[in-house]
């Protein structure tokens, strides 16, 4: 598990506790899809890696 912070435009600095490795976030870093990198992972937590927004803070954005 790794503590990873992003962020983004509409609520600053967000964080997930996400089960993700060193290796895997540096794979993804030079250029791994995201999908491929964190099979794992659910829709929304891939989500926060891309955009910075959690699966709440979407659920506030833009709701279903």
């Amino acid at each position: 598990m790794a503590l990873v912070v992003k962020y983004n435009p509409f609520f600053g600095a967000s964080s997930m506790e996400l089960d993700v490795t060193a290796e895997q976030l540096r794979a993804w870093s030079e250029g791994g899809y995201v999908q491929e990198v964190f099979p794992h992972l659910t829709d929304g937590e891939r989500e926060f890696l891309v955009s910075g927004i959690t699966p709440a803070q979407w659920e506030e954005l833009f709701g279903d």
